[in-house]
């Protein structure tokens, strides 16, 4: 689900390097678009909004109660927060380019991944400071702010697994399509 980044395409694209069909729709795509016979799992994208602004996107109520696994990138793991409950407001310290996280909790988002301390490519202003119920921190950043969580079948992470400078991204992506169980090409 495109919510206005200017990598959107890049996450269609590791998808689709792992052998795993992807379809880029936009964020008000209505429910009936979005759940095909298909759908194995849904990726809300970054965005340049943030979650207070007028114009801001936001999914459909519905679409984030999918029976499928969703995982929130950047702005993503922003609009999830916000909508169900958590708090998201500005940072006085933003954190753009590399910044390192450190794993702090068990996720199979994170299988695999050889190390706790990972360099990530990141780019935003606003941070989640609150969780929505039911949510637990997987990583946090350097400058102590939640860089992945976990609820249920609903993954968010705030740095960006797309891009090659985000160490284990392709790692990180691919397992999150294990976790939707997609059918490879």
């Amino acid at each position: 689900m495109d919510c206005g980044s200017q990598l959107t395409q890049n996450i269609a694209r590791r998808i689709r390097e792992a052998g795993v069909f992807a379809e880029i729709v936009p964020f008000h795509a209505s429910p009936e678009k979005v759940f095909t016979e298909d759908l194995e799992g849904i990726v809300i994208s970054g965005g340049q909004f943030s979650v207070y602004d007028s114009l801001a996107p936001s999914v459909s109520k519905e679409i984030l109660d999918a029976k499928v696994p969703i995982l929130g990138i950047c702005y993503g793991q922003q609009t999830i927060a916000h909508q169900l409950g958590g708090k998201v407001k500005p940072t006085q310290n933003r954190e753009y380019g590399e910044t390192q996280i450190r794993l702090v909790g068990e996720s199979p988002l994170f299988k695999s991944v050889p190390s706790s301390e990972l360099k990530v490519w990141m780019s935003h202003g606003d941070i989640v400071t609150r969780l929505p119920p039911d949510f637990e921190v997987l990583a946090v950043s350097q400058q102590g702010h939640i860089a992945a969580m976990q609820g249920g079948m609903m993954y968010a992470v705030q740095f960006h697994p797309e891009v090659d400078h985000t160490e284990q991204g392709r790692v990180i992506l691919n397992n999150f399509l294990n976790i939707c169980d997609a059918a490879r090409i």
